[in-house]
């Protein structure tokens, strides 16, 4: 029963992307194997990298959600990193090989047929990842709490880095993947109505390129995150505001934000106004970690206070 309410808070676009392009993958092999294409058979390996990954990452934002225990005081948020990390190991594997097959095919151009079994395949790719993609953008926007202005991918892009490793890692895979099928469907046009067979080869390489771009991107991310990064900017302004609301709170000593996935830790130490006894103090901090805690993407928060110390520290830091 408890395993059951931990898939359901699981990364819902992972698990969508997983189903959708293990079925894309199926279809794609099935093609590429009747009709001996080297763009569909590249972009079959795609989906399939894809797939796995996913399929990792919605386990790995499962596990993420378990309570911190005595041992894991913590919590389990960066689970899911090493998790995209596995995933980032098997896209690179999956690139390598569809590079060397596209050069295979450049040095060794075949003829293939079945074009409009291939074509239809890959619109059908095209459509079911354009589908998860816009969902993952949605995503994003939503978990890193961004106001659209009407181009959602810009905003995506733009707001990546708020959004969890597991909606990031279905983003940046399934952009890929729309544009892996567009480059599948030009690289068939090439070669079969224009008689260019190589460049069956040349749309392998590629894919496999924006392939290894996926792999860097996502492990980078992840690395830091394993690492643990300091939260954006504008999230710690947003936390400093709420802190500093309180009329008996003169300035913030310091304060220190960590993201891991989507949740964040606040550490701050606040001043608070001379005069006020031991029992007001401790009211006031136990307010203001409520207060912050109330917000969904904040996992915990520790708060020390200090009188007023006459400098204005939180001002000096922003600048």
């Amino acid at each position: 029963m408890r395993f059951i309410e931990l898939v359901k808070k699981g990364n819902v676009s992972s698990g969508i992307a997983a189903l959708g392009n293990a079925l894309i993958a199926a279809l794609k092999f099935v093609a590429a194997i009747i009709s001996g294409n080297g763009s569909v058979f590249a972009s079959a390996m795609h989906s399939t990298a894809d797939t796995v990954n996913q399929a990792f990452v919605f386990f790995g934002s499962v596990l993420s959600e378990m309570k911190p225990s005595k041992r894991f005081p913590t919590g389990f948020g960066r689970i899911i990193n090493i998790f995209c990390m596995v995933a980032v190991i098997v896209v690179t594997v999956m690139a390598y090989e569809t590079a060397k097959s596209g050069w295979e095919l450049i040095q060794h151009p075949e003829e293939s047929g079945n074009f409009w079994l291939n074509v239809g395949v890959l619109v059908a790719a095209f459509l079911v990842d354009g589908f998860i993609l816009i969902k993952a953008m949605k995503e994003i926007t939503k978990e890193s709490d961004t106001k659209s202005k009407g181009f959602i991918l810009f905003d995506a892009f733009k707001s990546a880095s708020k959004a969890s490793p597991a909606t990031r890692l279905v983003f940046y895979e399934d952009l890929v993947a729309t544009s892996s099928a567009v480059f599948a469907i030009i690289g068939i046009i090439l070669a079969q109505y224009f008689g260019i067979l190589r460049a069956d080869g040349v749309i392998s390489i590629i894919i496999g390129i924006l392939m290894l771009f996926v792999a860097f991107r996502v492990g980078y991310d992840n690395m830091i995150g394993l690492i643990g990064v300091s939260a954006p900017s504008d999230v710690e302004k947003k936390i400093a505001d709420i802190l500093l609301e309180d009329e008996s709170v003169v300035d913030i000593y310091k304060m220190r934000v960590l993201q891991e996935g989507r949740s964040y830790h606040v550490e701050a130490t606040l001043e608070l106004k001379k005069g006020l006894t031991l029992a007001e103090a401790d009211d006031i901090k136990f307010t203001l970690s409520d207060k912050l805690l109330r917000a969904p993407e904040i996992a915990d928060v520790v708060i020390g206070i200090i009188e007023d110390n006459g400098e204005e520290s939180w001002h000096s830091q922003k600048n």
